[in-house]
């Protein structure tokens, strides 16, 4: 009897942290940075280090659950495996299908802005047909094979971070004016300076979004258990290090209200900084978000995937076409989603619950790790963090969702 297709193990290291750069980077600060100004002023860059300290614990609790269990619909086989429900498994693992497919909806939105401002001298693309056309396009790439997908995110994930550097090089020299604005740039201790702080951390947040997203195609890492943790902790060190060089010469060249108005903040700050048209920077910023929009895709296919192997979802969405090695119905499903998304909701908003999601999968996640502990508290051959990590991770998760429900009630 002939077996059924599965996943393929091709994914190394490199392929891995390019993923969840490509993640992380291409959903974040080509489509955020200006929102993150706008609400935080000349203290993003404090808003954007302030996120990457609340995600630090659940990237290292994640790092710790995927090797322990490395699995497609990893935080669902997570939540098994810390709660033994497999009823609760099934919600989180939908949750992180919707995030997802939010998150998509939210770079697809994005990359209307871009386009228009790469192409505006030429004609104007109508953004339901730039969405239709980028969507499709897609969900072809996302189906057409694992290994194929991340090579090209991940030379699309080089031409974004080139992109960013470019950004800093040319806008480097608002630099050397840091100390005489120092006191522009560092918050005094005022409850209402450091509400639009956190107001743009949350936003921020989003950005920081992609490292969980890895634990999804554990299956499909020749490695797991040695190369999975490492790409988690480079993916955030190296994103923390770019955002805040970014968010930082952004609100040095442009205030901070115009670059929250424009639709390619970074296009403006290359703009402002050299006198030249941005062409340059505005397509790569195509290219960041097509990528981003593309790695969500693959992510949310793989945990409609996961589910349905472990018999959550219709046996449909678990089937593997033999030649490609995906899952092709998941694959389409979540683009049709994607779409509708994409036509329905503006960026800010779809970001805002991309963010409210991801944090209740967080604390979900972090409290799972701290009963796993509880029972096996050092296997051996695999990375074990301090409990310690675990505990401030859900606090961490549940004590921003609160804090931003708070503030979005006396807003």
């Amino acid at each position: 009897m002939t077996q059924p297709a599965r996943l393929k193990r091709s994914l190394s290291l490199t392929q891995v942290t390019l993923y969840g750069l490509g993640t992380t980077i291409g959903a974040g600060i080509y489509a955020l940075v200006g929102k993150v100004a706008g609400a935080a002023g000349y203290y993003a860059p404090l808003s954007f280090l302030l996120a990457s300290v609340l995600v630090a614990f659940t990237a290292l609790s994640f790092a710790e659950m995927s090797v322990r269990y490395p699995r497609a619909a990893g935080e669902a086989e997570y939540m098994r495996q810390g709660f033994g429900s497999g009823r609760f498994g099934l919600v989180v693992g939908l949750l992180v299908v919707a995030a997802g497919m939010v998150s998509s909806g939210t770079i697809v939105n994005a990359f209307v802005g871009y386009l228009n401002e790469l192409i505006s001298e030429f004609l104007y693309v109508p953004g339901w047909l730039a969405i239709v056309v980028l969507v499709a396009s897609l969900a072809v790439l996302a189906a057409w094979g694992i290994a194929q997908s991340v090579w090209a995110a991940g030379v699309l994930t080089i031409l974004e971070i080139v992109g960013l550097l470019l950004v800093v090089w040319f806008a480097g020299d608002s630099l050397a004016t840091v100390p005489e604005r120092l006191p522009e740039l560092l918050p005094p201790a005022d409850i209402a300076v450091w509400s639009a702080i956190f107001a743009g951390a949350f936003l921020a947040f989003y950005a920081f979004i992609g490292f969980e997203d890895m634990v999804n195609v554990a299956e499909e890492v020749k490695d797991v258990t040695r190369e999975l943790p490492k790409a988690i902790v480079l993916t955030l060190a190296l994103t923390l290090v770019l955002y805040f060089l970014v968010s930082l010469v952004s609100v040095l060249t442009v205030p901070p209200a115009v670059l929250a108005a424009d639709d390619a903040p970074l296009s403006l700050v290359y703009q402002t900084a050299t006198g030249g048209a941005p062409r340059i920077i505005s397509a790569i910023g195509v290219l960041a978000i097509v990528n981003g929009a593309l790695i969500q895709m693959i992510m949310a296919a793989r945990v409609l995937y996961g589910l349905s192997r472990q018999g959550e979802l219709p046996a449909v969405l678990g089937k593997v076409h033999p030649r490609t090695h995906t899952p092709v119905v998941a694959t389409a499903l979540v683009a049709g989603i994607v779409l509708v998304l994409a036509l329905w909701l503006p960026l800010e908003t779809l970001a805002r619950t991309t963010s409210v999601i991801t944090l209740c999968i967080f604390a979900a996640v972090n409290l799972a790790l701290l009963q796993v502990k509880r029972r096996e508290p050092r296997p051996a051959g695999i990375v074990i963090f301090p409990l310690w990590v675990p505990l401030l991770g859900a606090a961490v998760s549940v004590g921003v969702l609160a804090l931003e429900a708070i503030r979005r009630l006396i807003s």
